[in-house]
């Protein structure tokens, strides 16, 4: 399986990752990669950049080594409400928004508040993708999230850090939402959650749990960057419109 974008990525500005924009994009170039995307954690996370920092996001050029850049971020969501840490004034302004559940940005409770804290975060029109739905220390109702990301025209990460570096646990979480996906015809995004450059572009585990359930190929949009451009067309980003 060959994928051809990496949304997913953080650099020094997200406080506990430790390459630059310019790493990132060298590193994307050498993997042969033609989209990767810049998203920090918004300013909630503990060391995470002031609200300027995504505001200026515009100053990074749109190709650098001859990978295009999608400016972007991922955004905390705070409550049961889905309330997000960056205004929506900057949110439908960028090229890809991301958002995920952090325990020192929420804090776990049940299966209820969990789950409706994504679905109304996915109600948001400017948020792209789900991240990293598996993590073990928000249990959610997976079918309702699945079927509210298809309602909404949201691509549910297969986050491959989930299964090496991070938010241990989350396998069979991972594994159930995919099946989920599959049954309901809902798109996923593989995506690397690096946080360093040589991370970028790396998915091996996140493809061998997609290849185990025999995941179609068109429900990956990483598979296309056609199919990536018209997903992007489809919620309105103004430079692929």
């Amino acid at each position: 399986m060959k994928l051809l974008l990496d949304v997913h990525n953080h650099t020094v500005s997200s406080g506990h990752a430790y390459s630059t924009v310019q790493e990132v994009a060298l590193e994307a170039s050498k993997k042969g990669l033609k989209y990767v995307g810049i998203t920090d954690h918004g300013p909630k996370m503990p060391g995470g950049p002031h609200i300027f920092h995504i505001g200026n996001l515009k100053v990074i050029p749109d190709n650098i080594d001859g990978v295009e850049i999608l400016k972007g971020v991922e955004a905390n969501i705070l409550n049961k409400e889905g309330e997000m840490d960056i205004p929506e004034r900057l949110l439908k302004g960028l090229d890809i928004v991301i958002a995920s559940l952090h325990d020192v940005c929420m804090e776990p409770s049940n299966v209820e508040e969990h789950t409706k804290a994504l679905l109304n975060a996915m109600e948001n029109e400017y948020v792209d993708i789900l991240g990293h739905p598996g993590n073990p220390s928000f249990p959610i109702d997976k079918e309702k999230v699945v079927l509210a990301a298809k309602k909404t025209n949201t691509l549910v990460e297969i986050n491959n850090s989930s299964f090496s570096k991070s938010r241990k646990g989350s396998y069979e979480n991972c594994r159930e939402i995919a099946l989920l996906c599959k049954k309901h015809r809902v798109p996923v995004i593989v995506n690397s959650d690096s946080h360093i450059s040589f991370d970028v572009g790396v998915f091996d585990e996140a493809i061998k749990l997609l290849e185990d359930i025999e995941m179609p190929e068109e429900l990956i949009i990483n598979t296309s960057t056609d199919r990536f451009v018209e997903y992007l067309k489809s919620k309105g980003k103004d430079r692929f419109i």
